[in-house]
């Protein structure tokens, strides 16, 4: 059987966002879709630019004001039309004018007994005082439908944060830099954590103490509190070796972990799940309220936050849904499960991650939360995840349904594979994994991946920066897209690799992935560009390696999350291990 062909190679991208430092080398296959996500980064210094705004619609000269109505004519000017009052008509005028004056004199008397009541009781006007600040108000009463999580975990970074997104402070501590951290290193800034979100270059934490914790970049609010300052001028012709200096020029109160600005939501609110996309942050209540910041962008730019708001610089409450049970963030959308198994979707919608269909005229529809229509088969949702353009739902059969881009594979049907923008716009069941008991899914940009009940590791997607973990002897004409110069291009069929066992969970980053063990082990593999496997090289990683340095070798690893050029492993702590 002749090898399939990918059919296209071009891949549009997002109006350029401020950078960090690194980014990975540049694949000579350039992405086969039309997306939203940032490039593959090249090894070399890349950033990401400012991210341009959406220009403000000039506001409309206030009208001027209407000419003023033409004044009476003069009393002392006689009219030429004069009415003659006859003198039964002025003897009823009369009539009405003494009855209308009696009324008025009663009520004269009336207001001023009042008044006496009142005079007593007016004291003389204190000197003007400054306001008090209002009290927080109260979140009203809405039963509990989520429990919010209690296992604290040990939080260890790694990868590139010139962004700030390791949290690690912008100076050296014990003469260890903040930036490029090769392997696992325990992030001594984070205390009770018990549940972390990776964005594309910031992260969101929630503690045990019910606050929410943020790093990384906030040129759009994803942090949601302000980090305005000052410092780090540096001269850029200064060609000394900086690799001494202490301070790296990071803004501290980006790369240090600070809690969210909560002055504008009700006192009593509990936590129970972050997630974090691109250049915003959502979060999610006991009640089932969710509230959010930052903003979402798409191919253009920057598209907004919201129909009115383009960039919400502290949490607000999602006002059109409730009762959520889950949520889930893809690079620039977000879609949440609801208690009676509907799933809403809202964002950017350019590759069909929002499972609707969007008019060109009013990009802003995108923003409000639609529900995306019932499942095939009024499937009951388990599990809500997303990749960059794409979503999986697991539902209570372990069945995978997933739709959005899928140009790479990356939802898991065969179709519109390696076409130029193609996508699967409805829900559908993927049948490629139906014989596998599926219990964690994740996806990457263009890539995704799978554990099963028995502990399988499936892969399927984007090859060529070995994001699919599947040595190069495991690819044949019947499961791969092969490309012009006779390389693999896209595993279309998710595929077991054999070298792996009891897997739990999954994680994945743009191009890279993790997988955990039952034992608390964790491997990763793909892109390493800048150390987001956590191997300790920048060389790709072709198939799934155990991460084993000091900081984590005796520890239980229970969590891993990914974001660009990052990586984060969350372990039990060493009293609970």
């Amino acid at each position: 059987m002749p090898p399939k062909k990918a059919t296209a190679t071009a891949s549009a991208t997002t109006a350029p966002k401020r950078s960090g430092r690194g980014a990975a080398a540049q694949k000579s296959a350039e992405p086969a879709a039309k997306a939203a996500a940032p490039t593959k980064k090249t090894a070399a210094a890349t950033t990401k630019a400012a991210g341009v705004k959406k220009a403000a619609p000039a506001k409309k000269a206030a009208p001027a004001k209407k000419a003023a109505a033409p004044k009476k004519a003069a009393a002392t000017k006689k009219s030429t039309h004069i009415v003659p009052i006859v003198e039964s008509d002025k003897e009823n005028q009369v009539a009405k004018t003494n009855k209308r004056k009696r009324e008025e004199d009663e009520e004269e008397e009336e207001e001023e007994a009042a008044g006496d009541e009142v005079a007593e009781k007016v004291v003389k006007p204190a000197a003007k005082k400054v306001a008090a600040p209002k009290p927080k108000r109260q979140a009203r009463e809405l039963k509990a439908i989520n429990e919010p999580p209690k296992q604290v975990m040990d939080i260890f970074v790694f990868g590139e944060g010139t962004a700030g997104e390791l949290g690690l402070g912008s100076v050296r501590v014990d003469g260890k830099k903040p930036i490029d951290v090769k392997r696992p290193r325990l992030n001594t800034n984070l205390k009770g954590v018990v549940q972390v979100a990776c964005g594309g270059m910031h992260v969101a934490a929630l503690t045990e103490d019910n606050k929410i914790l943020t790093w990384g970049v906030n040129d759009q609010g994803a942090l949601g509190r302000d980090t305005t300052w000052d410092g780090g001028v540096r001269d850029v012709d200064d060609e000394e070796d900086d690799d001494d200096e202490d301070d790296t020029g990071m803004n501290p109160k980006e790369s240090t972990p600070g809690e969210v600005d909560m002055s504008d939501v009700p006192e009593n609110t509990v936590w129970v799940q972050v997630v974090a996309s691109d250049s915003a942050t959502f979060a999610l209540t006991t009640t089932g309220q969710v509230y959010g910041w930052g903003t979402f962008r798409s191919n253009e730019g920057v598209l907004g936050f919201s129909r009115t708001v383009e960039i919400q610089k502290k949490p607000v409450l999602v006002p059109e849904i409730s009762k959520i049970k889950q949520l889930a963030a893809g690079l620039n959308h977000i879609i949440a499960l609801d208690e009676k198994n509907k799933i809403y979707a809202w964002g950017a919608g350019q590759q069909a991650q929002l499972a609707r269909r969007l008019l060109e005229r009013d990009d802003t529809a995108a923003l409000y939360p639609t529900g995306i229509g019932a499942l095939p088969g009024r499937a009951k949702a388990v599990k809500i995840t997303c990749g960059s353009y794409h979503c999986f739902v697991i539902d209570s059969k372990a069945r995978v349904i997933s739709w959005g881009l899928n140009n790479y594979a990356e939802c898991g049907h065969d179709e519109s594979v390696g076409v130029d923008g193609g996508y699967v716009m409805r829900p559908q069941v993927v049948d490629s994994l139906s014989k596998y008991e599926v219990v964690d899914i994740a996806g990457g940009e263009h890539h995704s991946l799978a554990c099963t009940k028995d502990g399988k590791l499936l892969t399927w997607g984007r090859i060529d920066g070995h994001q699919v973990g599947q040595p190069s002897g495991s690819f044949s004409a019947d499961n791969t897209v092969w490309d012009e110069r006779n390389q693999p291009r896209i595993l279309m069929v998710p595929s077991e690799i054999p070298d792996i066992k009891d897997v739990v969970s999954v994680a994945a980053g743009t191009d890279h992935s993790f997988a955990i063990t039952k034992d608390g082990k964790v491997y990763s593999w793909g892109f390493s560009g800048n150390y987001q496997t956590g191997q300790g090289t920048t060389d790709d990683i072709e198939t799934p390696e155990l991460i084993d340095n000091s900081a984590i070798r005796d520890r239980k690893i229970i969590f891993a999350g990914a974001g660009g050029q990052y990586g984060i492993v969350g372990a039990l702590p060493k009293t609970d291990a």
